[in-house]
């Protein structure tokens, strides 16, 4: 323990780490309504749409309303990534699974030099955002502390309603935290006690995992945020 109340150990750090974002968050979020939720600043946005309306090839989601996903490739974010897994000694195959693309894509980032350059991502709406967490920490939760077969693309029943979506939300990282809460220090350093299947989780220690899982959260808040602030300041003709 360091300064009274607040712990030093590694569970400690993370948990203060996730429950300040958490706060943080939740401020920000407060006032969100439908119209903004779904705002879509520029043409060819991701979002959240009825299944019959899906743009996407891989949009999902067990109802009406689905997630926008495109097709499986390896971002430039992520070369270095890669560039691990060989060097750890997965094969190339095992790696192009991994990542869902072709072997021929794994090869081209292997030998790529140099800085790799910037992925051309979708602008992507709060509501995708949000959902994507859901789906995200839905999925880890199952995979970690639930019964381990659910199909991740299929707990979170997506909804365009704001405060629905909110409420739903908020209820699993609850959940989530109160289990992270109960992780063992064995547990920390277990490889594969996260079994999550949309992820590389299970070849690294549980620490490692959440430290991740922090990060997801905090940087999509972040831009949660940023659409928030760009929505109260638009144009006046776009309102």
């Amino acid at each position: 323990m360091g300064i009274e109340g607040t712990r030093t150990d590694r569970l400690g750090l993370l948990l203060d780490q996730f429950d300040q974002a958490r706060e943080m968050a939740e401020v920000r979020l407060t006032g969100l309504g439908d119209d903004e939720y779904r705002w879509e600043p520029v043409p060819g946005c991701w979002s959240i749409r009825r299944r019959a309306e899906a743009v996407t090839p891989r949009a999902f989601g067990p109802g009406e309303w689905v997630l926008d996903k495109g097709a499986p490739d390896i971002p430039a974010s992520e070369y270095a990534e890669v560039a691990r897994q060989a060097a750890d000694g997965m094969s190339i195959a095992k790696i192009a699974e991994d990542w869902s693309v072709g072997v021929e894509r794994v090869e081209e980032v292997l030998a790529h030099i140099g800085t790799p350059e910037p992925d051309t991502s979708p602008v992507t709406t709060i509501a995708w955002r949000l959902g994507h967490l859901h789906s995200c920490f839905a999925g880890q939760w199952e995979w970690t502390f639930g019964e381990r077969r659910k199909e991740p693309n299929l707990l979170v029943d997506f909804t365009p309603s704001a405060a629905l979506a909110l409420e739903r939300f908020w209820a699993l990282i609850d959940r989530w935290r109160d289990s992270v809460g109960c992780v063992t220090e064995e547990q920390l350093d277990t490889v594969g006690f996260s079994r999550y299947p949309y992820s590389n989780d299970a070849e690294y220690p549980y620490a490692a995992v959440l430290a991740g899982a922090n990060l997801e959260f905090i940087h999509h808040m972040a831009e949660v945020a940023l659409l928030r602030d760009l929505w109260q300041t638009r144009p006046t003709t776009l309102r």
